[in-house]
Order: C-alpha cells, then sequence, then structure tokens
C-alpha cells in the first residue's frame, strides 16, 4: 500500500497533520471509534484525557495489526473529544505521542479532524477515535 502526504499549494500547513493524504491499494477499512478500553472492556484512565487517548491510539493501532496493517496505512483521523477546548489539545498531543511511541512509530501525519462534543455513549469516555486505512 502507498499513502502519499501532502500539503497543497493554497492550504496551510499545520503542525499536527497534513492536509490530503493519497493511498493506492485494494482494501479500504472503515474503523469503528475507539474508546479507552482495554481488551477486557476495562476503562483506562478514568478522568486523564492523554491516559485515553493513548489507549484509542492503542486500539487503532491492534486493530490494524490485526488485520495485516500498521500506521502507515491510515489516511484519515478523526478525533471527538467530549467538552473541547484548546487548552486540552496539549493532553490529546501527549497521548498520541505515548501510544505513538510503544507502538514504534516515528512519523504520524495522516489528514485528521477534531470535533469537540458534549458526551460519548458512555459518559466516562472522554474521547473516541475513528480511522480510515487503505491496505494492498
Amino acid at each position: 500500500m502507498s499513502v502519499t502526504l501532502t500539503d497543497p499549494q493554497g492550504l496551510p500547513k499545520v503542525e499536527f497533520f497534513h492536509q490530503v493524504s493519497i493511498a493506492s491499494g485494494s482494501k479500504i477499512v472503515f474503523m469503528a471509534g475507539q474508546v479507552a478500553w482495554d481488551a477486557n472492556g476495562t476503562l483506562v484512565g478514568e478522568g486523564d484525557l492523554a491516559a485515553q487517548v493513548e489507549q484509542c491510539y492503542l486500539n487503532v493501532g491492534a486493530a490494524l495489526a490485526e488485520i495485516g496493517g500498521s500506521f502507515d496505512d491510515i489516511v484519515k483521523l478523526t478525533n471527538y473529544v467530549t467538552d473541547w477546548s484548546v487548552d486540552k489539545m496539549p493532553l490529546v498531543q501527549e497521548g498520541r505521542a505515548r501510544a505513538c511511541a510503544k507502538l514504534g512509530v516515528t512519523t504520524f501525519m495522516p489528514p485528521g479532524t477534531l470535533i469537540g462534543v458534549a458526551a460519548l455513549f458512555v459518559p466516562e469516555h472522554l474521547v473516541e477515535v475513528e480511522a480510515i486505512a487503505v491496505l494492498d
């Protein structure tokens, strides 16, 4: 699979992601939103946004690994964060960085969207992460 990340002229360069991903492959993977549950369904990081972001990204990595993919195959991410305010961004970045370090991911900047929401299905969940990937 080949994913090319780019920032077209006329669009701003953003520190955390590229504006466009171009993917070629034969299998498109739409992943359910991942929350901060471990493999046993136990909440990880109650009240701790960074810990919950980390678990969400670890779950995305586990799902991709199970189907023969990796973070290199992700073409789009959507993060839903409860009660969003810009001062939470460092916690989102911290959790993402910790997960990437654990997974051995050194460069990870697919296009992404962060959406502030009032609540998620389970009140203790502070974040949910959806991923779209393309595999060969």
